[in-house]
């Protein structure tokens, strides 16, 4: 079919001698037959600039902007002024005025009158709106005819070679047009049965797109009217395909409706026009409008301007693909609102959670519900600083977006106050929907919000906006490691990532469910199809190379997180750089403290102000932590400041150290003194723990990672702090029933002992973890480690861990039967303990000695060394060791049958051992209390406290604890004739792992069941 080259009409205007202006090929202008001389590109792009913003007025500073971009000249709007005086001698022709040029001046910039001039531009606009037209009342072959012009006008790359982003939009612009056109131009042809003609033009370039799915469902009804159903069912499959591959996801709902209609064989195929997306606009260049336009619906306010009414607005950016796990949030987001307000809704969260893409997607949802338009201003608040959107420029740009009208908007009219009194006036009467993306603070949005009634404005930021009056504040969370996974598969193609599970899971966690690492990491992939998701992952295998591997071009989530740290102050710059040294992923308010050197008070507004910075998460109140990604980008921005990393890294070590000394039944006195850990305050003197229970309960709310604090010391080179943290963790882990915790931290410290400067660290180390098996029984272990100790001890002439050593070793030999050995060791250590001064020793010691006399019944004797270990635990004044000497005692009294007496120590034992939050302790405790009931006959309560001691044990407590509890009652069951209850418990206490290194305990077991007349099973002989 022939296509005119020039719309009807306009050869009339070139013969008449107006001005004929081309853009949509190489760029030209000719007065009647006679080409003119636009001049070098920039200029050329200055009158393309005036003519696609025809008939607004356009600013010096949007000319710049439109044809300069971020690089304006260094001369300012005054090169303009040189390019328009050229442009108006070439378009208007010599003698003729400025009042009669096609390019009219006003006060701050210009703009372009069509009067006198036609353009290609607006010739194509008439023929797509004829085309589209004609569709919509179903004339094929009208729209056939003017979208065939229209294509024709289109004579190769539109704008070619033009600068700026004016242009550059424009040919984007253009480009999506051509191919709607091509798409219509074939439906037409499928419609009206000439499907041959419909095959080629679907093989035309610019619908050569391998994913375009409606150009695929007019292929396949191009093929199957021509009687090609096979090579129709063919297409579908190569679609399907190629979209589970590429996209991981099913054809959408057109392109399933056309395989299966072809399936059955139908003769016609309707199209279904609400499936396509909708067609790329086409501005209204020349302000005017056919007589056969429909009415559109029109911003309030503009039909009073030059031309008539303008269309509706939409700013809003193109909604992502793939948007996983945010149905809460967007349900919240697009909840209805009260019609006669302005409800405005805050979204915060890190860089790169998805907070645009999330909030994009809900205004598309929302946007038919707001007539007036959708607009979108980004604020660039962590861009660049020439990116910055200041209040004046953001209130220009809307201004300019509902009025219309540059001349309405005077360059004079700088003051913010001024344009926020214009902007109220011009959204008064309009229902808008407007999104404001980046906002750093109340200060810039308030003048951004409109006026009228029913509007809604959604803001996102990365700081919280505590000053903004909102409805609803949203803070966007890292996505769940099942949501990240999920996404990540939408990204690469699910059969890709199914191949790979467990490297698919590896990679969401090293994102820490952060979109936007995700996305860079499956670029990545995706321009690496050679890459394994394996091998990603292990490039991301520690912090620093996950940083390092985050980024594509110019995206990278380290740049993104500099952006905000660098918008921060510097007293919360210098904070932040220290909570990357922070040794565990969870802190509070005393660990940056003891960092900084700053009292508690003003360290929580610190910590506070990251958080509204969206820098630090706070899962609980008084608790913090960072995202694992921001936490590695701190920590490299402390690697620049070396001297003042050194100074917090020692800070906070001899912080968990003060705290470990403060909470242990040794007490800071019982540790050898050194210049770490002797103790922490803050700036204003105040000690960080001014006794035993804030330290514990510091160092209880640290859960699972004192671990990691002892692994972040040895990692970094600080082996003293490593061992000193280690040594000084043991009782309050131990107490605890924390045995696993307790033996990692020590199995990470001994390594470090060695290269320790403090050369007690191998002699005391091996005492802890003798004290750790002794605790746990596994007392052959025990006298290994404590023979150990002494050895090394004896090397260092170190008394201190000498005197523990021989200590342990007389403990481990009296549980062994080596009585004599006990007794020898105990006595040594206590002369050794006296003469240091080390009353925690002193008072074990005398107890294992008084509890060896009483089992030999020499029970007044027992009781001397009790009353001295109690005496010394009295005096100094903590709960758990005077609760251990109480129960020591109460044995004595239970085996001289003094019941009311036991009883009574073993009641205050028990509310001790709780008050210290000693569970295996207080276990013990229970356990006797209710063998005291049993022996006067109380067998139910004897039941009731037997199961209380259990209930009190860990997953993680010692095996000989446990069988001595569940023996006890199995006894009590048996003396109830509750028989079954009673075999249960003994034939537990034998089926515990590693029962069968508890003699005495087996036996007793044993015997119990041979008294219910029961035979051990062969596994527990």
């Amino acid at each position: 079919m022939g296509v005119d080259a020039v719309a009807p009409g306009a050869s009339a205007a070139d013969s008449s001698g107006h001005v004929r202006i081309d853009l949509l090929g190489p760029v030209r202008a000719r007065r009647g037959e006679s080409p003119l001389a636009l001049g070098p590109v920039r200029r050329q792009a200055v009158l393309a600039a005036l003519i696609l913003r025809a008939p607004d007025f356009v600013t010096y500073r949007q000319l710049l902007d439109d044809v300069w971009g971020t690089e304006p000249p260094g001369t300012g709007h005054r090169v303009l002024s040189s390019y328009v005086y050229a442009l108006r001698r070439t378009l208007s022709g010599a003698g003729a005025g400025t009042a009669r040029s096609v390019i009219q001046g006003g006060s701050g910039g210009y703009r372009f009158v069509p009067d006198g001039a036609r353009t290609d531009l607006a010739d194509f606009a008439e023929q797509v709106a004829r085309t589209q037209r004609a569709m919509a009342a179903g004339d094929h072959d009208a729209a056939l005819d003017h979208g065939s012009r229209a294509l024709g006008l289109l004579r190769g790359e539109p704008l070619p070679g033009l600068p700026g982003p004016l242009a550059d939009t424009e040919r984007q612009r253009l480009a999506r047009q051509r191919r709607v056109l091509h798409q219509d131009r074939a439906e037409c042809l499928v419609l009206l049965g000439r499907y041959p003609e419909a095959l080629d033009a679907l093989m035309a370039a610019p619908l050569m797109r391998p994913l375009d799915e409606p150009a695929a469902a007019l292929r396949m009804r191009a093929l199957h009217g021509s009687g090609r159903q096979a090579e129709a069912l063919a297409v579908y499959q190569e679609m399907r395909h190629r979209l589970l591959d590429e996209l991981g996801m099913e054809p959408g709902e057109e392109l399933r409706r056309v395989h299966q209609a072809v399936l059955r064989g139908d003769g016609r195929l309707p199209a279904d026009r609400s499936a396509r997306p909708p067609a790329a606009g086409t501005p209204n260049l020349h302000g005017t409008r056919s007589e056969e336009s429909p009415p559109e619906q029109c911003l309030p306010g503009a039909s009073d301007r030059p031309g008539g009414p303008r269309p509706r607005r939409n700013d809003l950016p193109g909604d992502t693909a793939c948007l996983v796990g945010r149905e809460r949030e967007l349900s919240l987001l697009t909840a209805p609102v009260p019609a006669g307000s302005v409800s405005v809704v805050a979204v915060d969260g890190t860089a790169g959670v998805g907070k645009t893409a999330l909030v994009v997607r809900a205004a598309w949802a929302l946007g038919d519900a707001y007539p007036d338009g959708c607009l979108f201003v980004d604020l660039h608040s962590h861009g660049a600083a020439h990116e910055s959107v200041g209040p004046q420029r953001a209130l220009r740009r809307l201004l300019r977006a509902v009025r219309g009208s540059g001349d309405e908007i005077p360059d004079d009219l700088s003051d913010v106050a001024d344009l926020v009194t214009a902007w109220r006036a011009a959204t008064s009467a309009l229902r808008l929907l407007l999104v404001v993306d980046d906002a750093r603070s109340a200060e810039q949005v308030r003048p951004l919000l409109p006026a009228g009634p029913g509007s809604r404005v959604l803001v996102t930021g990365r700081q919280r906006l505590p000053g903004l009056d909102a409805d609803l504040r949203l803070t966007v969370e890292p996505l769940g490691t099942g949501d990240a996974v999920s996404l990540l598969r939408e990204l690469i193609g699910k059969s890709r990532a199914d191949h790979e599970p467990k490297a698919a899971l590896e990679l969401a966690r090293r994102c820490g469910g952060l979109p936007l690492a995700l996305r860079i990491t499956s670029a990545r992939l995706q321009n690496r199809p050679s890459w394994t998701l394996a091998l990603l992952a292990g490039r991301m295998s520690d912090d620093a190379r996950s940083l390092g591997e985050l980024r594509a071009e110019d995206r990278s989530v380290e740049a993104a997180f500099r952006m905000s740290y660098d918008q921060l102050t510097p007293e919360l710059q210098r904070a932040f750089r220290a909570l990357g040294l922070a040794p565990t992923a969870r802190l509070d308010v005393l660990t940056l403290a003891a960092m900084l050197g700053n009292s508690r008070e003003d360290t929580e507004d610190l910590l506070e102000d990251l958080v509204d910075a969206s820098l630090l998460q706070q899962p609980h109140p008084g608790r913090y932590r960072l995202h694992d990604l921001v936490r590695a980008h701190a920590r490299r921005l402390a690697t620049e400041t070396p001297e003042e990393a050194a100074a917090d890294r020692a800070a906070v070590l001899n912080l968990y150290t003060a705290a470990g000394r403060i909470a242990s039944d040794w007490g800071p006195e019982g540790f050898a003194a050194d210049s770490d850990g002797s103790g922490c305050s803050d700036v204003s003197g105040r000690s960080a723990f001014p006794s035993w229970r804030e330290a514990s309960a510091w160092l209880k709310a640290a859960g699972g990672e004192l671990v990691d604090v002892v692994a972040y010391a040895a990692a970094a080179g600080q082996f003293d702090h490593a061992c000193r943290i280690a040594e000084a963790l043991v009782d309050h882990l131990a107490h605890q029933g924390r045995f696993h915790e307790c033996r990692a931290a020590l199995e990470l410290a001994l390594p470090c002992a060695d290269r320790a400067a403090d050369r007690r660290m191998p002699s005391s180390l091996h005492n802890c973890m003798g004290m750790v098996d002794i605790y746990q029984g596994r007392f052959q272990q025990a006298q290994r480690s404590f023979t150990e100790a002494r050895r090394h001890g004896c090397g260092h002439d170190d008394l201190r861990n000498q005197a523990r050593a021989v200590a342990g070793m007389g403990a481990a030999e009296w549980m062994l039967g080596s009585v004599e050995d006990a007794v020898a060791h105990l006595g040594e250590a206590v002369e050794l303990a006296t003469r240091l001064g080390d009353d925690w020793l002193t008072g074990i010691a005398l107890c294992n000695l008084g509890a060896i006399c009483s089992q030999q019944g020499r029970h007044e004797q027992g009781f001397e060394y009790y009353s001295a270990a109690l005496a010394i635990a009295e005096k100094n004044g903590r709960p758990r060791t005077i609760s251990n000497a109480l129960s020591f005692a109460a044995d004595a009294h239970l085996a001289l049958g003094r019941h009311t007496e036991a009883t009574d120590l073993l009641r205050r034992a028990v509310e001790l051992a709780r008050a210290a939050d000693d569970l295996p302790l207080r276990a013990a405790s229970l356990s006797r209390l209710a063998t005291v009931e049993h022996l006067q006959g109380s067998l139910r309560s004897a039941v009731d406290i037997h199961q209380e001691a259990l209930s009190t044990l860990t997953p993680s407590a010692s095996t000989w604890l446990e069988m001595e509890v569940r023996i006890r009652l199995g006894t009590t069951y048996a003396a109830a004739g509750r028989r079954a209850e009673a075999q249960h418990e003994f034939r537990t206490a034998l089926s515990l792992p590693g029962a069968g290194d508890h003699p005495r305990q087996n036996g007793t077991a044993r015997d119990g069941l041979r008294g219910l007349d029961v035979r051990p099973t062969e596994e527990n002989t």
